[in-house]
């Protein structure tokens, strides 16, 4: 039976990044549902160490703590339960529903405005088992900055015309979280979310390019793997990806 969904919500006018912040704790023994929210972050990260700096609350900067019993290779679960938590939040904020990209992007008109970077969080000493991993997920949403001029990213105000104040989005977000966090730790709960996501990624049936460290493939893809993994059809045959940048690539005509 899950445990009941308390979360503790620690605000911050400045940290480095709320995801390093909350490992650290993690490691430390702090419980799930511990909640790291900053007014503005120093060193934010996304995928592959990339750095964005918001001014002072114009973003939902955040990250949660879960302890779900689950596998290290299931982890990026935790990912998808936050990616549709998210997006089921912005409906309910502006009435407007936003897509997914695989693997853990928020768009409006082909347009980011939200991402989530998922860590494990552990001591390097104790080994890793099923029942003592512990998942620090961090969420950005662009509220009311949309990036530099430069930056090809949106908000939410300038997406949906809707200015929304962040301690009332957390506080949807965490609502919509409790339910999908508690799906983690069961076979059929995990199932679940991948049904949920499989039906909502706006990536499959896309012809996309898969940007890796040092090379790219294209194809067409076609399905989400167990452990939330995106399938490409790629020369006829499927291709696994468990992790790299997805361009929705436009039909030729």
């Amino acid at each position: 039976m899950p445990e009941p969904w308390n979360p503790v919500i620690h605000h911050f006018e400045s940290l480095g990044s709320t995801n390093t912040s909350l490992v650290a704790e993690a490691v430390a023994g702090a419980p799930s549902g511990t909640v790291y929210v900053a007014d503005f972050q120093t060193a934010g990260r996304g995928r592959r160490d990339r750095t964005w700096e918001a001014p002072p609350k114009s973003s939902l900067l955040c990250s949660v703590l879960l302890r779900p019993t689950i596998a290290l290779g299931e982890a990026h679960l935790a990912t998808i339960a936050m990616a549709l938590s998210a997006r089921a939040a912005v409906g309910r904020a502006t009435g407007e529903t936003p897509l997914l990209k695989w693997p853990n992007d928020l768009l409006f008109a082909g347009a980011k405005f939200g991402g989530i970077l998922a860590e494990v969080a552990r001591d390097g000493t104790t080994p890793l088992g099923t029942d003592d991993l512990a998942l620090v997920v961090g969420i950005g949403v662009n509220l009311t900055f949309s990036g530099p001029p430069q930056a090809t990213a949106t908000s939410l105000l300038k997406a949906t015309g809707k200015e929304i104040d962040r301690d009332a989005f957390l506080a949807l977000l965490l609502d919509e979280l409790g339910p999908r966090q508690g799906l983690l730790s069961t076979v059929v709960g995990r199932q679940g979310l991948l049904e949920e996501y499989g039906a909502v990624l706006s990536t499959l049936g896309h012809e996309v390019r898969v940007e890796l460290a040092d090379s790219f493939v294209v194809g067409q893809a076609v399905r989400i793997g167990v452990a939330g993994e995106l399938g490409v059809q790629v020369n006829g045959e499927l291709s696994w990806f468990h992790a790299g940048d997805v361009v929705h690539l436009r039909p030729t005509t």
